[in-house]
């Protein structure tokens, strides 16, 4: 529920090109996050996890700004994430990326880049590195 109502605080901030990269381990949360910020943005279906897919796009209507959230857990290093044109998103929407690291030094600088820990089977650590593009909205979350 807590990072739902987090994902719901982000949505309300976020913006056409935004990159919101999420870190930590299976099972940490990522994906509930990612749900609770598609959900905000009005999308009424569930929001299937892109592990497969690797980038799972929603549009208008569905969802009040175009969201392309994309999962990097199956790749192996960085040229295979090069192949997926992730920066295309980025003029027309916002990226929502899980597994960041697979990336390597390729993740834009004004991603907001938030890590999940478990801390207790119910309870989680939020870490936020906030880059200058998020730190006026970050504080409104």
């Amino acid at each position: 529920a807590a990072m739902h109502a987090l994902g719901a605080r982000i949505a309300a901030q976020g913006r056409i090109g935004d990159v919101i990269a999420l870190e930590g381990g299976l099972g940490a949360g990522k994906t509930t996050l990612a749900r609770g910020i598609l959900e905000a943005l009005g999308l009424t279906s569930e929001a299937p996890s892109p592990s497969f897919a690797l980038v799972q796009p929603y549009d208008l209507p569905d969802v009040r700004l175009p969201v392309a959230h994309v999962d990097l857990y199956r790749l192996d290093n960085a040229d295979e994430a090069e192949e997926l044109a992730l920066g295309d998103y980025l003029m027309d929407s916002l990226l929502i990326v899980e597994w960041p690291d697979r990336l390597g030094d390729r993740l834009w600088p004004h991603a907001l880049h938030l890590t999940i820990d478990i801390v207790a089977d119910d309870a989680r650590r939020l870490t936020a590195a906030v880059p200058d593009a998020w730190t006026e909205r970050w504080s409104q979350l």
